[in-house]
């Protein structure tokens, strides 16, 4: 009767030694990165006008390290995402990043110290997770679930949605809108000018 036993624990043990090491619970991960995005913007040192490019210079880097950038274009333009050559996709990634900061920034930044309540992590797969947050206001709360993959022992971002709209959704509607009429270097030079903020 022992035999089997000892086989399932050995099992196991093989399976959590292969585990990375480094890559730490899935929710803890997105906390950790959350509470690094609200320290620069509760940072005393940080207010006014003055400081809004340090700011977003440190929110920056902690998006690097938050979002994995191809994931997310990779399920932006979902098929679309083969007819791009490699150096469009590179290009595209970019691209993609700076129109979401321009997008995003000043709402991150308007941030006044809401309460954000982590309520569950739920495995999608072996290497994916949702997180199921909400940011808790005076007047309402809004659900965001922040959907992770797990890449070379890390949790990365590749999805945000927010009150049940998806980032990658929201804007893989716009792209194929864009590539149904236009061909991937026409996309990139929208995406250049929008950039540009003409």
């Amino acid at each position: 009767m022992r035999r089997p036993f000892n086989a399932l624990l050995t099992i196991l043990m093989i399976l959590l030694l292969t585990l990375p090491a480094h890559a730490g619970v899935p929710m803890n991960t997105v906390q950790a990165n959350v509470n690094k995005v609200l320290d620069v913007l509760r940072d005393p040192k940080l207010k006014g006008e003055s400081a809004k490019e340090i700011k977003k210079k440190k929110l920056r880097a902690i998006y690097e390290q938050m979002f994995d950038d191809v994931e997310l274009g990779k399920r932006t333009l979902a098929r679309n995402w083969n007819i791009l050559s490699v150096p469009q996709r590179q290009e595209f990634v970019i691209l993609f990043r700076q129109v979401l900061e321009k997008a995003y920034i000043d709402k991150i930044l308007a941030y006044t110290n809401e309460k954000i309540v982590y309520e569950r992590e739920s495995m999608v797969s072996g290497n994916q997770a949702e997180i199921q947050t909400k940011i808790v206001t005076s007047s309402k709360e809004i659900p965001i679930t922040y959907k992770v993959i797990l890449k070379n022992g890390s949790w990365k971002v590749y999805d945000v949605v927010v009150e049940n709209v998806s980032l990658v959704l929201n804007y893989r509607t716009q792209f194929n809108d864009i590539l149904a009429k236009n061909n991937p270097e026409q996309l990139l030079e929208i995406l250049r000018k929008k950039v540009k903020g003409q």
